[in-house]
Protein backbone atom coordinates (compact mmCIF):
# COMPACT_ATOMS: atom_id res chain seq x y z
CA UNK A 1 0.00 0.00 0.00
CA UNK A 2 1.41 3.35 -1.03
CA UNK A 3 0.71 6.35 1.11
CA UNK A 4 -0.91 9.01 -1.02
CA UNK A 5 -1.62 11.85 1.43
CA UNK A 6 1.67 13.10 2.83
CA UNK A 7 -0.04 16.06 4.49
CA UNK A 8 -2.00 13.78 6.84
CA UNK A 9 -0.66 14.14 10.39
CA UNK A 10 -1.46 10.85 12.13
CA UNK A 11 0.03 11.87 15.48
CA UNK A 12 -2.04 15.07 15.52
CA UNK A 13 -5.09 13.01 14.53
CA UNK A 14 -4.60 10.69 17.51
CA UNK A 15 -4.10 13.63 19.87
CA UNK A 16 -7.22 15.37 18.54
CA UNK A 17 -9.41 12.29 19.01
CA UNK A 18 -8.10 11.62 22.53
CA UNK A 19 -8.88 15.22 23.47
CA UNK A 20 -12.40 14.90 22.03
CA UNK A 21 -12.87 11.62 23.94
CA UNK A 22 -11.98 13.36 27.20
CA UNK A 23 -14.35 16.24 26.42
CA UNK A 24 -17.21 13.88 25.56
CA UNK A 25 -16.54 11.89 28.72
CA UNK A 26 -16.83 15.10 30.75
CA UNK A 27 -20.30 15.63 29.22
CA UNK A 28 -21.49 12.11 30.04
CA UNK A 29 -24.36 12.31 32.56
CA UNK A 30 -23.36 11.27 36.10
CA UNK A 31 -25.99 8.50 36.23
CA UNK A 32 -24.28 6.60 33.41
CA UNK A 33 -21.85 4.26 35.09
CA UNK A 34 -19.26 3.28 32.50
CA UNK A 35 -15.46 3.42 32.31
CA UNK A 36 -13.46 5.79 30.13
CA UNK A 37 -13.66 4.66 26.49
CA UNK A 38 -10.85 2.84 24.76
CA UNK A 39 -9.89 4.13 21.32
CA UNK A 40 -9.59 1.56 18.55
CA UNK A 41 -7.91 3.13 15.52
CA UNK A 42 -9.56 1.67 12.42
CA UNK A 43 -6.71 1.19 9.99
CA UNK A 44 -8.54 -0.53 7.11
CA UNK A 45 -7.12 0.45 3.69
CA UNK A 46 -4.39 2.46 5.43
CA UNK A 47 -0.71 1.71 4.76
CA UNK A 48 1.62 0.10 7.27
CA UNK A 49 3.56 3.37 7.54
CA UNK A 50 0.53 5.15 9.02
CA UNK A 51 -0.11 2.34 11.51
CA UNK A 52 3.49 2.63 12.71
CA UNK A 53 3.07 6.42 13.03
CA UNK A 54 -0.04 5.94 15.16
CA UNK A 55 1.73 3.32 17.27
CA UNK A 56 4.69 5.64 17.83
CA UNK A 57 2.19 8.29 18.96
CA UNK A 58 1.08 5.90 21.72
CA UNK A 59 -1.88 4.13 20.08
CA UNK A 60 -1.99 0.38 20.74
CA UNK A 61 -5.45 -0.85 19.71
CA UNK A 62 -6.14 -1.12 15.97
CA UNK A 63 -9.20 -2.42 14.12
CA UNK A 64 -9.40 -4.15 10.74
CA UNK A 65 -12.55 -5.02 8.78
CA UNK A 66 -11.22 -7.48 6.22
CA UNK A 67 -9.59 -10.84 6.93
CA UNK A 68 -6.99 -10.67 4.16
CA UNK A 69 -5.92 -7.16 5.10
CA UNK A 70 -5.55 -8.15 8.75
CA UNK A 71 -3.56 -11.24 7.74
CA UNK A 72 -1.15 -9.09 5.72
CA UNK A 73 -0.74 -6.36 8.32
CA UNK A 74 -0.49 -8.53 11.44
CA UNK A 75 2.35 -10.50 9.82
CA UNK A 76 4.05 -7.56 8.12
CA UNK A 77 7.76 -7.49 9.07
CA UNK A 78 7.72 -3.74 9.76
CA UNK A 79 4.69 -4.07 12.06
CA UNK A 80 6.29 -7.00 13.87
CA UNK A 81 9.52 -5.02 14.27
CA UNK A 82 8.15 -1.61 15.28
CA UNK A 83 4.80 -2.43 16.91
CA UNK A 84 5.49 -5.34 19.23
CA UNK A 85 2.69 -4.49 21.68
CA UNK A 86 0.04 -3.83 19.03
CA UNK A 87 -3.43 -5.19 19.79
CA UNK A 88 -5.56 -6.15 16.80
CA UNK A 89 -9.36 -6.03 16.90
CA UNK A 90 -11.26 -7.74 14.10
CA UNK A 91 -14.33 -5.58 13.48
CA UNK A 92 -15.68 -6.97 10.20
CA UNK A 93 -17.91 -9.88 9.27
CA UNK A 94 -16.13 -13.15 10.03
CA UNK A 95 -17.08 -16.26 8.08
CA UNK A 96 -16.58 -19.63 9.71
CA UNK A 97 -14.16 -20.78 7.02
CA UNK A 98 -11.85 -17.81 7.84
CA UNK A 99 -11.64 -18.45 11.60
CA UNK A 100 -8.30 -20.27 11.48
CA UNK A 101 -6.73 -17.56 9.32
CA UNK A 102 -7.53 -14.92 11.91
CA UNK A 103 -6.93 -16.81 15.14
CA UNK A 104 -3.40 -17.85 14.27
CA UNK A 105 -2.25 -14.24 13.78
CA UNK A 106 0.23 -12.62 16.20
CA UNK A 107 -1.13 -9.98 18.58
CA UNK A 108 -4.79 -10.76 17.99
CA UNK A 109 -6.65 -9.09 20.86
CA UNK A 110 -10.39 -9.26 20.22
CA UNK A 111 -13.11 -10.38 17.81
CA UNK A 112 -15.83 -7.72 18.05
CA UNK A 113 -18.29 -9.31 15.64
CA UNK A 114 -19.63 -12.59 17.05
CA UNK A 115 -23.23 -12.69 15.87
CA UNK A 116 -24.39 -16.32 16.09
CA UNK A 117 -23.86 -19.53 18.03
CA UNK A 118 -22.15 -21.32 15.15
CA UNK A 119 -19.45 -18.67 14.87
CA UNK A 120 -19.01 -18.56 18.65
CA UNK A 121 -18.67 -22.35 18.79
CA UNK A 122 -16.17 -22.31 15.93
CA UNK A 123 -14.05 -19.64 17.60
CA UNK A 124 -14.09 -21.52 20.88
CA UNK A 125 -12.96 -24.79 19.27
CA UNK A 126 -10.28 -23.14 17.15
CA UNK A 127 -8.86 -21.05 20.01
CA UNK A 128 -8.50 -24.18 22.14
CA UNK A 129 -6.58 -25.81 19.31
CA UNK A 130 -4.28 -22.84 18.74
CA UNK A 131 -3.72 -21.84 22.35
CA UNK A 132 -4.12 -24.97 24.46
CA UNK A 133 -5.42 -24.97 28.03
CA UNK A 134 -2.70 -22.78 29.50
CA UNK A 135 -3.41 -19.58 27.59
CA UNK A 136 -5.88 -16.76 28.10
CA UNK A 137 -9.33 -17.13 26.53
CA UNK A 138 -10.05 -15.11 23.39
CA UNK A 139 -11.77 -11.78 24.02
CA UNK A 140 -14.99 -11.36 22.04
CA UNK A 141 -17.98 -9.05 21.74
CA UNK A 142 -21.48 -9.89 20.54
CA UNK A 143 -22.42 -7.84 17.47
CA UNK A 144 -26.01 -6.63 17.58
CA UNK A 145 -27.91 -5.31 14.55
CA UNK A 146 -29.67 -2.43 16.30
CA UNK A 147 -30.80 -0.73 13.09
CA UNK A 148 -32.45 -3.81 11.58
CA UNK A 149 -30.80 -3.11 8.22
CA UNK A 150 -30.53 -6.23 6.07
CA UNK A 151 -27.10 -5.16 4.81
CA UNK A 152 -25.70 -5.16 8.35
CA UNK A 153 -24.60 -8.21 10.29
CA UNK A 154 -25.46 -8.83 13.90
CA UNK A 155 -27.89 -10.72 16.06
CA UNK A 156 -31.29 -9.03 16.60
CA UNK A 157 -31.47 -7.22 19.97
CA UNK A 158 -34.14 -9.64 21.22
CA UNK A 159 -31.83 -12.63 20.65
CA UNK A 160 -28.66 -11.13 22.11
CA UNK A 161 -29.25 -12.16 25.77
CA UNK A 162 -29.64 -15.83 24.76
CA UNK A 163 -26.41 -15.71 22.73
CA UNK A 164 -24.66 -14.07 25.66
CA UNK A 165 -25.84 -16.83 27.97
CA UNK A 166 -24.80 -19.56 25.50
CA UNK A 167 -21.25 -18.21 25.27
CA UNK A 168 -20.90 -17.57 29.00
CA UNK A 169 -22.20 -20.98 30.04
CA UNK A 170 -20.70 -23.23 27.36
CA UNK A 171 -17.61 -21.72 25.73
CA UNK A 172 -14.77 -21.60 28.23
CA UNK A 173 -12.15 -20.56 25.68
CA UNK A 174 -13.95 -17.29 24.96
CA UNK A 175 -13.81 -14.26 27.24
CA UNK A 176 -17.10 -12.49 26.53
CA UNK A 177 -16.37 -8.82 27.17
CA UNK A 178 -19.60 -7.18 26.04
CA UNK A 179 -21.67 -5.97 23.08
CA UNK A 180 -21.15 -3.87 19.95
CA UNK A 181 -23.13 -2.29 17.15
CA UNK A 182 -22.42 -0.43 13.94
CA UNK A 183 -25.78 1.27 13.66
CA UNK A 184 -27.27 3.28 10.82
CA UNK A 185 -25.03 5.88 9.21
CA UNK A 186 -25.73 9.62 9.26
CA UNK A 187 -28.24 9.93 12.10
CA UNK A 188 -29.56 13.46 12.63
CA UNK A 189 -28.89 14.25 16.29
CA UNK A 190 -31.07 17.35 16.17
CA UNK A 191 -34.04 14.96 16.31
CA UNK A 192 -32.95 13.40 19.64
CA UNK A 193 -30.89 10.44 20.89
CA UNK A 194 -29.58 7.87 18.40
CA UNK A 195 -32.02 4.90 18.54
CA UNK A 196 -29.20 2.46 17.76
CA UNK A 197 -27.27 3.64 20.81
CA UNK A 198 -30.42 3.52 22.95
CA UNK A 199 -31.11 -0.02 21.74
CA UNK A 200 -27.58 -1.26 22.50
CA UNK A 201 -27.59 0.32 25.96
CA UNK A 202 -30.95 -1.34 26.69
CA UNK A 203 -29.61 -4.75 25.63
CA UNK A 204 -26.49 -4.13 27.71
CA UNK A 205 -28.65 -3.35 30.73
CA UNK A 206 -30.83 -6.45 30.19
CA UNK A 207 -27.77 -8.70 29.90
CA UNK A 208 -26.28 -7.25 33.09
CA UNK A 209 -29.54 -7.67 35.02
CA UNK A 210 -30.15 -11.24 33.84
CA UNK A 211 -26.58 -12.29 34.65
CA UNK A 212 -26.25 -10.31 37.88
CA UNK A 213 -23.37 -8.22 36.51
CA UNK A 214 -22.28 -4.66 37.26
CA UNK A 215 -22.97 -2.36 34.32
CA UNK A 216 -19.36 -1.16 34.38
CA UNK A 217 -18.04 -4.71 33.91
CA UNK A 218 -19.61 -5.26 30.46
CA UNK A 219 -18.12 -3.38 27.50
CA UNK A 220 -20.19 -1.36 25.03
CA UNK A 221 -18.56 -0.83 21.62
CA UNK A 222 -20.38 1.84 19.61
CA UNK A 223 -19.48 5.07 17.89
CA UNK A 224 -17.28 5.81 14.88
CA UNK A 225 -15.64 8.88 13.34
CA UNK A 226 -18.88 10.78 12.77
CA UNK A 227 -20.65 10.00 16.04
CA UNK A 228 -18.21 8.71 18.67
CA UNK A 229 -18.74 11.69 20.96
CA UNK A 230 -22.49 11.07 21.08
CA UNK A 231 -21.76 7.39 21.72
CA UNK A 232 -19.49 8.21 24.65
CA UNK A 233 -22.13 10.48 26.17
CA UNK A 234 -24.59 7.58 25.86
CA UNK A 235 -22.25 5.13 27.63
CA UNK A 236 -19.87 3.67 25.03
CA UNK A 237 -16.67 2.14 26.41
CA UNK A 238 -15.00 1.36 23.05
CA UNK A 239 -15.02 3.73 20.06
CA UNK A 240 -13.82 2.75 16.59
CA UNK A 241 -12.35 5.75 14.78
CA UNK A 242 -10.65 5.66 11.38
CA UNK A 243 -10.99 8.59 9.00
CA UNK A 244 -10.88 11.20 11.78
CA UNK A 245 -7.40 9.89 12.63
CA UNK A 246 -5.89 8.74 9.35
CA UNK A 247 -7.40 11.54 7.31
CA UNK A 248 -6.57 14.27 9.82
CA UNK A 249 -5.22 17.51 8.36
CA UNK A 250 -4.13 20.37 10.55
CA UNK A 251 -5.67 23.71 9.64
CA UNK A 252 -3.36 25.87 7.49
CA UNK A 253 -3.23 28.64 10.09
CA UNK A 254 -2.55 26.27 12.96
Amino acid sequence: MIRAMSDVNVKAGIESILKRIDEALARRPPHIKAPKPQLVAVSKTKPVEMIIEAYEAGQRHFGENYVQELVEKAQHPEILKHCQDIKWHFIGHLQNNKINKVLKLPNLYMIQTVDNERLANGLNTAWEKFQGDNKQPLSVLIQINTSGEEAKNGVPPSEAPALYKHIKENLKHLQLEGVMTIGAFGFDYSTGPNPDFVSLINVHKQICEENNLDLESVQVSMGMSDDFEHAIEAGSTIVRVGSAIFGFRAKKNA
